[in-house]
């Protein structure tokens, strides 16, 4: 089923739910720029079930989320999302989110703390959180730099 607009401050679907994680990951630092938001459609647009959302249904999404984002922050919004999410779901989450604050090649203290504190609330198996950060880590680490 796709995913619904997030309304009335709800997430009622995994989908809606993992779209949340991947929002609060972009906006994590207080500000959603244009190059953010970018980043954020094309990390969803080839993933079931977004794939098959038109502009107007994927902006409904998004508004929906906004609204809950910046009612409460990202904390808010991360905390009504994973209880919709199964674990392989948050682990992908996860992932998905680290992925999304290295796009830009830096990671603030505040990107790192967001990370941390994500991987704690997603309740991965012991170290599992810990792994998925090292392994994203590794693929933006820049090694043939001089």
């Amino acid at each position: 089923m796709p995913p619904q607009p997030a309304d009335q401050g709800a997430i009622r679907t995994a989908s809606e739910a993992f779209a949340a994680v991947a929002l609060a990951a972009v906006a994590c630092d207080g500000t959603l720029g244009r190059q953010e938001a970018r980043a954020l459609r094309q990390a969803l647009e080839y993933r079931t079930p977004y794939r098959d959302l038109s502009e107007q249904a994927m902006g409904e999404l998004f508004d929906g989320l906004l609204e809950q984002l910046n009612a409460g922050g990202w904390g808010t919004l991360v905390n009504a999302a994973i209880p919709h999410l199964d674990v392989s779901q948050r682990e992908t989450s996860l992932a998905l989110a680290a992925q999304l604050v290295w796009a830009d090649r830096t990671v603030t203290p505040t990107e790192q703390q967001f990370l941390q504190e994500l991987g704690q609330r997603l309740a991965l198996a012991e170290g599992r959180a810990a792994l998925i950060l090292e392994v994203v880590a590794l693929l933006h680490r820049d090694s043939l730099s001089a």
